[in-house]
């Protein structure tokens, strides 16, 4: 699933890059071969090109192995191409919810801009 993985075998995994140490903990957690997946903000820190392969590996967990996968994730773009439905939590209390085709700039501009 992570090819440059097999290629970094000899290294340690500290040794990595971000992106390397990110695809490294996706690996280890499927080990367990879990039901639910959580990714808290995978894109933090990544290149762009490591985040479309990380990208591509959680849609494929996704539709063809069947693992649920919870994203936590700031970057607006990717959480919409990423997920079917959303959840805006504000100071830990649930304000909005639906699928991700319902999530409009009304809400967007309430609870997602700075």
């Amino acid at each position: 699933m992570f090819p440059v993985l097999f290629d970094m075998k000899h290294r340690q995994g500290g040794d990595l890059s971000g992106g390397q140490q990110q695809q490294l903990a996706i690996g280890r957690a499927l080990v367990i071969d879990p039901k639910l997946i959580i990714f808290d903000e995978p894109t933090e820190g990544i290149q762009p090109n490591i985040v479309a392969d990380i990208a591509n590996i959680v849609r494929k967990l996704n539709k063809e192995i069947g693992l649920t996968v919870l994203l936590v994730e700031q970057k607006l773009p990717f959480a919409r191409k990423m997920g079917d439905r959303f959840f805006i939590i504000d100071r830990g209390e649930g304000k909005a919810e639906g699928k991700m085709t319902d999530l409009d700039d009304n809400l967007i501009k309430k609870y997602l801009t700075v």
